[in-house]
């Protein structure tokens, strides 16, 4: 699960517009401003040595397992804004929702959930 990232790709500059541009330009009427504003402090969350390629190296680690030692989600978030708790508290949810409905043959084998 890749977080975001300001170089080798410009997350907040590209993310979340719509490509009906009318709408965007309604949006951009009432809302950019404070677009503005949150992008550049999200951004600034981000330490300047944040790498993208972060990411890649990791797709190729976790490729290079062995079948059934590979981890069900790697987190590679620089900016450390919560995506690990809130994946572990989804797939606890999930888990139990499986567990409920009978579908737990479902859910990994290794899993703690």
């Amino acid at each position: 699960m890749p977080g975001a990232f300001t170089r080798g790709t410009n997350h907040f500059a590209h993310a979340g517009k719509p490509s009906d541009e009318a709408r965007a330009e309604a949006y951009d009427e009432e809302y950019k401003a404070l677009m503005d504003t949150v992008n550049l402090r999200l951004g600034a969350l981000l330490p300047d040595d944040a790498d993208v390629g972060d990411v890649a190296r990791a797709i190729v680690a976790v490729v290079d397992l062995p079948a059934g030692r590979r981890p069900f989600r790697v987190h590679i978030d620089p900016s450390k804004d919560g995506c690990e708790v809130v994946a572990a508290v989804a797939d606890r949810i999930r888990a139990d929702f499986y567990h409920r409905i009978g579908l737990e043959s479902l859910l990994p084998v290794h899993s703690s959930l």
